[in-house]
């Protein structure tokens, strides 16, 4: 390689490596700013000074002090995690297809989460009188399973990737059927806010619900991370990934459950999100112009987390004391940004 082209790619490297660091300073403001916001605005504000003193020195009045400490506080952190966690979900969906519209809630695999926790709801409640959180979880992943499981089966007889959609929309409706079943015959001495959970809330965080949430999701997350460089080969062409040593059987499998993982985590804990899945990635590449991997992964977890965090914040205090569901919130700013997406990808084709 000459000198010349050398001292371009150089500078190039150089344009990249500042932009990035830009586009993740100031995810990092926005993040602290949201978070500040989160934790000032609602049905009683607290000021920014008592918030500083009753979170770093644990002084302040007792009234404040519980609602920042036990319900503010681990709502927030339960909006960054599983948002964070559904935006990378959907990255690694979009990925595995090929697609940029494909995500947890258009090809059904929340829905798929949501009718088995619902019935595992159900079921305990009857029986036991309460469900734990794993057991939430597992169940969520054997749902979103289920739902893979039907979406793969399609796929070896659907080659076209826009009707294999088509078919997750369907999966979507049914099992959302099945689950408002269960959700309108459900006694309320059975389970209580099943219907708020099943249409998606961060409402009911509470410490240990965030801890176990936190350990699921940062492991997952981390496993990505170190698959970063595969990844990166898989984008390439899976001729060009096999060419590199990646076992693309196993690689496809590991990804569908990673995917399926944190998928259903966020459904067990907050029940199903719209879109973020879809926006959140598509936005991270548009602003940092890139698709590497290792710099969207980490990238796209920040930006589910400010993005399920302001939804919050909207839904909260947007018809105060009334309260919408999140899912409501998300579909309105996620939506248009999937349907500039569609437009797009028209205006190329043609």
């Amino acid at each position: 390689m000459k000198k010349k082209d050398k001292d371009i790619l150089n500078e190039y490297g150089s344009v990249n490596k500042v932009r990035y660091s830009l586009f993740f300073f100031f995810m990092l403001i926005l993040f602290v700013v949201i978070t500040i916001l989160n934790i000032n605005i609602g049905s009683v504000n607290i000021s920014v000074s008592k918030i500083f003193k009753i979170i770093f020195f644990k002084e302040g009045e007792s009234g404040y002090y519980n609602i920042i400490w036990h319900i503010r506080l681990p709502r927030i952190c339960m909006a960054a995690i599983l948002g964070g966690a559904l935006a990378l979900s959907g990255l690694l969906l979009q990925i595995f297809f090929n697609n940029p519209i494909a995500g947890p809630y258009i090809l059904g695999i929340s829905s798929g989460a949501k009718m088995v926790v619902a019935l595992t709801l159900v079921y305990f409640f009857k029986r036991v009188g309460h469900v734990s959180s794993i057991a939430l979880v597992i169940a969520a992943f054997v749902g979103s399973m289920i739902s893979i499981a039907f979406i793969l089966f399609l796929s070896k007889y659907i080659k076209s990737m826009s009707v294999l959609i088509i078919g997750g929309i369907m999966i979507n409706y049914i099992c959302s059927a099945i689950t408002d079943f269960i959700v309108t015959f459900a006694s309320d001495s059975d389970i209580i806010n099943l219907h708020g959970w099943s249409l998606g809330s961060f409402s009911a965080s509470n410490w240990r619900d965030v801890l176990i949430a936190f350990i699921i999701v940062m492991i997952t997350s981390l496993v990505i991370f170190l698959l970063a460089k595969p990844i990166s080969a898989f984008l390439l062409g899976e001729a060009y990934a096999q060419s590199v040593g990646v076992n693309i059987k196993v690689f496809r499998v590991v990804l569908i459950l990673l995917s399926s993982v944190l998928s259903a985590c966020v459904t067990a804990f907050a029940g199903p999100i719209s879109f973020v899945g879809i926006a959140v990635p598509h936005l991270v590449k548009r602003g940092l112009k890139t698709s590497k991997p290792i710099v969207v992964i980490p990238a796209c977890f920040m930006g589910g987390s400010i993005f399920c965090m302001l939804c919050d914040l909207i839904a909260r205090t947007a018809f105060s004391p009334t309260e919408l569901n999140i899912s409501t919130v998300t579909a309105v700013f996620g939506a248009p940004i999937v349907i500039i997406m569609l437009l797009r990808s028209s205006k190329r084709r043609n």
